[in-house]
């Protein structure tokens, strides 16, 4: 268990949890927003994906009042990524974040806001970041909503950074400073 945030927790991916994966991102309702609904996944490709990883990342399974509702990830940003998103002069550590809810029932019910709060605590005290990175889609204005209402701010467009459902989309480039 990485940490527990009132009736939300935060704890492992374990193999058992593919097929959970499974479940989530062939949802259409779910792929609408993450991944792309052209893209279900399969068991292979959430192995290939979430499983069969050589890079730094710690994925997990999102809890609340203990059902398994959704996912998220982080990681240390690279230097590859820190020159592309212009913090090569940073000193501190940056991290990275990933997530979603793949039980559309726990939708608009504050748990993605109460999620995006909880993960920056953790990976500040925790992890020591100076700063947290996301990349949303400029059009999911949901998404940039709930990260915004966190203290993320926008910082600079990526223009056709991420394949979604056909087309190259522009995303934006959020970050949470560490007071």
């Amino acid at each position: 268990m990485y940490y527990r945030y009132g009736d939300l927790a935060v704890r492992a991916l374990e193999e058992s949890d593919a097929e959970l994966l499974v479940h989530w991102l062939s949802d259409p309702r779910v792929l609408e927003f993450y991944e792309g609904r052209d893209r279900p996944l399969t068991m292979e490709t959430v192995r290939e994906q979430f499983y069969d990883r050589s890079i730094e990342i710690d994925p997990c399974i999102v809890q609340y009042q203990g059902k398994d509702i959704g996912y998220i990830q982080f990681y240390p940003i690279g230097d590859e990524e820190k020159e592309e998103y212009g913090y090569s002069d940073f000193a501190e550590n940056i991290y990275g974040m990933d997530q979603f809810i793949g039980e559309p029932d726990y939708w608009n019910r504050g748990i993605g806001t109460e999620l995006v709060r909880s993960m920056v605590d953790y990976l500040i005290r925790e992890k020591r970041a100076g700063k947290i990175v996301m990349d949303p889609q400029t059009w999911n204005v949901r998404a940039l909503k709930v990260y915004e209402k966190c203290g993320f701010v926008k910082v600079k467009l990526l223009p056709k950074h991420e394949w979604h459902e056909g087309e190259y989309r522009d995303c934006w480039l959020m970050e949470y400073r560490k007071n």
